[in-house]
């Protein structure tokens, strides 16, 4: 079955143009390593985009030769699309050399990043290892100059100045608001507490007064009984007994009189007692 598969697919491929684009292949290369990179990118393309080759290989190197003639803009363009290349090694290099370019451009968290990449597709990749080192230590010294920088700037100081006046401001306006609660809780606590005494001195006025009711009720069951009560008892009216009272009366002066009428004659003081 393989060998049958082989035979069409050979039959279908056209042996000019293999024949061609082999010697296309060689022509590039021996272009590029002589120096002639315009020669090189010709070449390429014209296997990519004539002789449609789709290799990642072929792809890889038109991409190194816009590299070496510094055409930035095409060299982005190429590597791009490689990192997403099936051979971890061209992912490995399409990462480190978008790493380059950022380095150039002194895009340094970029290019750290890149070359983190490359090494994440091939960690053999020794050259994307020393960039990363490389650019790592440049992106460190640059934070460490720009704090340096903003120490020594006037007009960093001036900034850091009103900074700190600002957050001054903000911690005494944060004082004045906690000072005023403390007052204003402060307050409600003296209020409650009148409010407390009050509420006592109101509690003992009337326990005051309910005992002085109790005790003129208890003081009332105590007083003897009036007239009135004792009449009331005797199921006698007033006028019956300011009747018996005048009739008392009158036999009192009878009485008196009586006594009067019948007074001893004084003794003889010339006779002897006996």
């Amino acid at each position: 079955m393989k060998i049958g598969l082989l035979i069409i697919l050979a039959l279908l491929i056209d042996p000019g143009k293999i024949g061609q684009i082999n010697s296309l292949k060689s022509q590039a290369k021996e272009a590029y390593l002589k120096g002639d990179f315009k020669s090189a990118v010709s070449t390429y393309r014209t296997l990519v985009d004539s002789l449609g080759v789709t290799e990642d290989e072929v792809r890889l190197n038109l991409a190194n030769a816009y590299f070496e003639s510094k055409d930035t803009a095409n060299t982005a363009m190429s590597y791009q699309p490689l990192t997403q290349s099936t051979n971890s090694k061209i992912r490995s290099v399409a990462h480190q050399q978008l790493g380059v370019l950022s380095n150039r451009e002194n895009k340094y968290e970029e290019a750290l990043a890149s070359f983190k990449q490359a090494l994440k597709a091939d960690p053999a990749n020794e050259d994307a290892r020393y960039n990363y080192e490389m650019v790592k230590k440049k992106l460190e010294e640059q934070k460490k100059k720009e704090e340096e920088q903003k120490k020594n700037d006037p007009n960093q100081k001036e900034e850091n100045k009103d900074k700190q006046d600002q957050n001054k401001d903000q911690q005494k306006e944060q004082q004045d608001k906690n000072d005023q609660k403390e007052q204003q809780e402060k307050q409600d606590q003296q209020n409650k507490e009148q409010q407390d005494q009050q509420k006592k001195e109101e509690q003992k006025k009337q326990e005051e007064e309910q005992q002085n009711q109790e005790q003129k009720e208890q003081d009332k069951k105590e007083t003897p009984q009036s007239v009135k009560d004792k009449l009331k008892e005797m199921e006698m009216s007033e006028e019956k007994a300011q009747m018996i009272l005048e009739a008392m009366k009158n036999q009192e002066i009878q009485y008196l009189q009586q006594n009067k009428r019948k007074a001893t004659k004084p003794k003889d003081r010339n006779k002897p007692d006996w």
